[in-house]
């Protein structure tokens, strides 16, 4: 038989299914079973000897006692941490509670997540030009799946295995090659997320006086007059909800911003888009019953998540942190920005 035209990519990828390509040898008989090894016991155990509770049950059996988990997270090393960095801010500016809250705030995003950020656009930016390269790959690999498939005789869900297989490897390559696995694109969330979680509990310490030291007193009493405007008092819950609402209003900005920059998004985006909307307006009630302390520190954290996804739109200030240009990339995106916005919320049909 002679050589069968399938192997460029293929051989690239799996060099047996190259070679059984080339002898003509492939059947269904000769695959490896393709089934998920059936659940059971791990072999040597026996019915009268039974595992010992794993570690992360037994965490999670005290975790739902009162004070478990949350007792344990407010007093950890992290949540400490944090404490020492706003209690030394407080001090080294001098500024009431509510501008070194504030401050802290700019100083530690513009610091932690700017840069974080900054990288997430660069990977990306690499990903979206490999697409073109990806989209003719796909296009080959599909051809000569499809002949060998013709040739040899293989059903549909042996022609799509072998397609899925060998074109993750090969998108694979292509992200090892430059360099730029979207995996990475997601650091900024493993950063962000946790610091957003042990400020909020050294700031709800802090205010409540759960602090376990002599200062935690007078600190709370320091938040207690250390507010302005409409919430004077840090330690209290904001009965006006201007300080909620306006966090549940920027959160959407985020996520519309977001949305307007994606065309034709899949339906798992539409999902995780409209579930994001749905926790920006639960934040809102959940920021009422809150101190204001917390709520301020969200905020904050907010306008300047907006800031940051503005500003990194900026062709100038993409090509100072030498995000590679894209094809999506405008010349005019804050122009083009507000048209998408104003088209989507304000044009009457």
């Amino acid at each position: 038989m002679p050589p069968s035209p399938c192997a460029p990519l293929l051989s690239r990828c799996c060099p047996g299914v190259a070679m059984l390509c080339r002898s003509g040898a492939w059947g269904l008989r000769s695959l490896p079973t393709l089934r998920p090894r059936a659940l059971g016991s791990p072999p040597g155990w026996s019915s009268a000897r039974l595992p010992a509770l794993p570690v992360w049950a037994a965490a999670s059996v005290s975790a739902a006692s009162p004070g478990g988990w949350y007792e344990a997270l407010a007093s950890s090393a992290p949540v400490r941490a944090a404490e020492e960095v706003l209690l030394g801010a407080h001090e080294a500016t001098g500024l009431p509670w509510w501008g070194s809250i504030m401050l802290s705030t700019v100083a530690l995003r513009g610091a932690v997540t700017l840069p974080l950020a900054a990288y997430q656009h660069y990977i990306l930016a690499k990903v979206e030009n490999l697409q073109p390269e990806i989209k003719d790959i796909a296009k080959r690999l599909n051809q000569e799946v499809a002949v060998c498939a013709h040739q040899f005789g293989w059903s549909k869900r042996v022609a799509r295995l072998t397609y899925l297989r060998n074109m993750q490897r090969l998108v694979s390559e292509l992200y090892v090659r430059d360099n730029c696995h979207p995996f990475k694109a997601t650091v900024l969330v493993w950063v962000q997320l946790p610091m957003w979680i042990f400020i909020s509990v050294a700031l709800r310490n802090l205010s409540t006086g759960a602090t376990h030291s002599e200062a935690g007193v007078s600190v709370q009493e320091q938040l207690a007059a250390g507010g302005t405007l409409w919430f004077p008092d840090l330690t209290a819950v904001d009965y006006t909800w201007i300080l909620p609402v306006s966090l549940g209003v920027v959160n959407l900005l985020i996520v519309e911003i977001f949305s307007l920059q994606k065309i034709g998004m899949s339906r798992f985006h539409m999902y995780i888009t409209n579930f994001v909307r749905a926790v920006s307006v639960l934040m809102i009630p959940i920021a009422a019953t809150v101190p204001s302390s917390l709520v301020l520190y969200w905020l904050c954290s907010s306008l300047m998540g907006l800031s940051q996804n503005l500003l990194l739109r900026s062709p100038g200030v993409r090509q100072l942190c030498r995000i590679p240009p894209t094809k999506s990339d405008s010349e005019t995106p804050y122009r083009d920005l507000s048209a998408a916005f104003c088209a989507k919320f304000l044009s009457r049909k």
